[in-house]
């Protein structure tokens, strides 16, 4: 097969910040992967959790080293081609965009959309939530009615865990609750609070109302999970403390939920594997992403129907997105009815 990529940059048309930085722009890989005259597409976005960071330039690196081994085999042969990146020790978002693409070259081969080939319903996808980034009171509320006007949003995610403690974070929850009224409001606090501030954090917030609250602590403070579980009447997500499924088995006594992102578990493959571990731990599951564009975000809505909860919002803040594929609806993304992905290139890439 013949392995192809060059790189794109988004900006977000609000910069988004959270507990642990800011983020306005970001320069993605577009892969393309072809065999018997089909190219599937894939998306490598870059990410950093505290010291793990996977950069675009190492991406990049990556991808160079790798296409040569990759060459030889056919789309056919995911197995093999997993076993390899393994072996490899490649980073997770080359996996995705690798793993992706493989999905994406598959449903165009059969011309099928991934849901329907799995056998998913399109209809039991949930309505999406839209993200309030760290900010004061009064731009909190005006990044609310952003979106309010935006689209019919039924769910609003809120970032806390500010540099300036939970007291800012509360006035800004607030904020958004006065414009929000009748919304269902959850927060992630990206691991922005100790232990203490969490309990308190997570009893002042089930007071008001708030549905969940996801990665309350920073990852590596796994340990400390149980005991905010005990004095939590909140359901608890995480999501920079689970990669793969392999994480799953020592989180799911202290937790309620995971956040899956093609990003970190390293493409579709992975992520079907941690829904059913999930499952099976009674666990419920979100999808989530970075700065992912509507490439990336219409790659993880082919398992929406398998989630509880989508924050797949990403590609709605971007510019200059050069993809096309999701569509809104009711307060929903929804995959469409197109082979594979179902993404289309609607302008040019920088």
């Amino acid at each position: 097969m013949q392995i192809n990529f060059q790189t794109f940059t988004v900006n977000k048309r609000f910069p988004l910040t959270i507990s642990r930085g800011t983020t306005a722009q970001t320069t993605n890989i577009w892969l393309q992967i072809t065999a018997e005259g089909i190219t599937g597409w894939g998306e490598a976005s870059p990410f950093g959790v505290g010291n793990h960071r996977q950069s675009t330039e190492k991406i990049q690196e990556t991808l160079q080293q790798i296409i040569p081994a990759l060459q030889k085999y056919s789309p056919w042969q995911r197995q093999e081609i997993e076993a390899l990146l393994k072996q490899m020790q490649i980073p997770s978002a080359v996996k995705a965009a690798v793993d992706i693409a493989l999905h994406d070259w598959l449903g165009k081969r059969v011309n099928l959309p991934l849901w329907q080939l799995w056998g998913l319903n399109k209809n039991a996808i949930v309505p999406i939530s839209v993200t309030i980034g760290i900010n004061s009171p009064a731009g909190a509320k005006a990044r609310t009615r952003d979106w309010l006007e935006f689209m019919d949003v039924q769910l609003l995610k809120v970032k806390l865990g500010s540099t300036e403690g939970i007291e800012a974070d509360q006035k800004m929850l607030l904020a958004v609750r006065e414009e929000a009224i009748g919304k269902d409001v959850f927060v992630d606090a990206n691991g922005g609070w100790n232990l203490t501030n969490a309990i308190n954090m997570c009893n002042w917030l089930a007071d008001l109302g708030i549905k969940y609250v996801e990665q309350p602590l920073a990852r590596g403070e796994e340990a400390n999970l149980a005991q905010l579980k005990k004095h939590s009447p909140l359901p608890i997500f995480v999501d920079e403390s689970c990669f793969t499924s392999a994480d799953i088995p020592q989180l799911a006594n202290y937790v309620d939920g995971i956040n899956i992102k093609l990003m970190k578990s390293g493409g579709i493959t992975e992520a079907i594997r941690m829904v059913h571990t999930a499952k099976a731990h009674n666990l419920q599951i979100m999808f989530g992403c970075y700065s992912d564009s509507c490439l990336a975000n219409t790659a993880a809505l082919q398992l929406a129907p398998l989630a509880d909860y989508l924050d797949l919002d990403s590609h709605l803040n971007l510019i200059d997105d050069p993809f096309s594929g999701a569509v809104v609806e009711n307060g929903r993304i929804l995959p469409n009815n197109l082979p594979g992905l179902g993404v289309k290139y609607s302008a040019s890439v920088a």
